[in-house]
């Protein structure tokens, strides 16, 4: 039985930022970013909106696109590292946003779960997702991946945040993707990428030596969230080169396939914090596979042939048919952490469903990473109707009709300086309050609907 992505929908913020104008005002080189990473524009949330309202707007579209009725769905799984809340998951707010304009208890029968692991969450969300329907084929469930990646103003990770939300549904017998049962893993626990609750001395903020209530707080230590995360770039890139290598062969060691994998995939689905990323590491696995072209490049260590085969034909030819693709949405979006490995996914499909690029087979593979670290390979099977599926949801068009803001804007919604929103919301979710008054509700996130 076949089981995996029946249909697909988006959401991402409606202002986005020219990656041109953030370079201006970082004295950066605009090249740099545009042609030596790929960037082009980075997803900004707007004063109203949030990993909730992404979420919920992209799960909507999806009911709506597929006519779904809620008592179909037996599970939603969100995968995210964005999370508002240590105990409530972003699944039950999600719930509770499509019951309030579906219908009232409607998901009542429903399980929705929270799973967090860096940018492989949402992978983990749909591959427990695909085991529940193997078991229980005429259930459906939904997979979401909402995330916004924010960095510090001026940091070397400033240019690659981005923000956006894919919703899946996933069934037996699925009309665009069925997915492999067996996954490669690798996992090693580090410090690449993480987001700590950082302890603060609350006399250092207070300047009161006494330990007095101070918001509530009546420890002596005061602990502080950031979106921000505290980062390794170069560390984490060598961990993501190192886990998805490891976890390619061991794909090949629990399918049981001792040939090149990639020869006989049309596309390479690979986790993109920033555009380039896929074709940058992927020349790692490439020359484990070809030794001899390894062996034949130019350079005097290893190092200096991987280089040389990076600039080879056959590599290029590889990049420009199985993973360029992919990162045409990613370079006008940015990195949305969870959902980066399905926003490419789905730019891919919606590049080839909608040009005259025709698949050489029906193969996919899939290369998620997660920072702290995790990685997975699997594999995918394009069925018949794909194309149609895909088509549905306008992906290249719908990021076209966003608004530019300018700089001084961004920096502004950044440090959340704004209290209004910079568009008028239309037809979607929006996070309408948070509670500050009420003793028993304080902190609750309030929601609505805006037609």
């Amino acid at each position: 039985m076949k089981v995996g992505i029946d249909a697909i929908q988006f959401d991402v913020p409606k202002l986005y930022l020219p990656i041109p104008t953030l370079a201006e005002n970082r004295n950066i080189e605009a090249d740099k970013l545009t042609k030596g990473l790929g960037l082009q524009k980075m997803s900004i949330l707007d004063v109203s909106q949030d990993v909730i309202t992404l979420g919920a707007n992209a799960l909507l579209k999806l009911i709506e696109q597929e006519q779904l009725q809620l008592d179909e769905i037996a599970k939603i799984y969100v995968g995210t590292e964005s999370g508002v809340d240590h105990s409530k998951p972003v699944a039950s707010y999600i719930l509770e946003l499509i019951e309030s304009k579906l219908g009232t208890n409607a998901l009542q029968n429903c399980d929705v779960v929270d799973l967090t692991f860096a940018c492989i969450g949402a992978v983990d969300a749909m591959q427990s997702c695909a085991d529940f329907v193997r078991l229980h084929p005429t259930k459906k469930a939904i997979v979401i991946a909402t995330d916004f990646a924010k960095y510090d103003l001026n940091s070397t990770g400033e240019y690659t945040q981005g923000a956006g939300a894919v919703a899946m549904l996933i069934t037996a017998n699925p009309k665009i993707i069925a997915l492999s049962k067996e996954t490669g893993v690798a996992t090693l626990g580090v410090f690449d990428f993480f987001k700590p609750k950082q302890i603060l001395q609350k006399s250092a903020i207070t300047g009161n030596e006494t330990n007095e209530n101070w918001f509530d707080v009546l420890e002596t230590e005061i602990t502080l969230v950031k979106d921000q995360p505290v980062f390794d770039g170069h560390y984490s890139n060598l961990c993501y080169i190192d886990r998805i290598t490891e976890a390619y062969q061991h794909y090949k060691k629990e399918s049981q396939q001792t040939d090149t994998l990639f020869n006989d995939w049309s596309l390479i689905f690979m986790h993109l914090p920033y555009c380039y990323q896929g074709r940058r590491t992927f020349i790692e696995i490439f020359a484990q596979e070809n030794q001899d072209l390894l062996a034949q490049a130019a350079g005097e260590n290893a190092k200096e042939k991987i280089k040389a085969l990076s600039k080879s034909e056959a590599y290029l030819e590889l990049v420009t048919d199985k993973i360029f693709p992919t990162e045409i949405a990613s370079g006008a979006v940015g990195n949305i952490y969870t959902g980066s490995i399905f926003l490419g996914m789905l730019s891919a499909l919606y590049y080839s469903a909608t040009t005259d690029k025709k698949l050489k087979s029906e193969k996919v593979g899939f290369i998620a990473y997660g920072s702290g670290s995790k990685s997975k390979v699997f594999e995918g099977t394009l069925q018949s109707t794909w194309e149609s599926q895909i088509s549905k949801t306008r992906l290249f068009e719908e990021l076209e009709l966003r608004t530019a803001i300018d700089f001084e804007t961004y920096e502004k919604l950044h440090k959340k300086e704004l209290k209004t929103a910079v568009l008028k919301p239309q037809n979607e979710f929006i996070l309408s309050a948070i509670e500050t008054e009420n003793p028993v509700r304080k902190g609750a996130r309030y929601y609505s609907f805006i037609k």
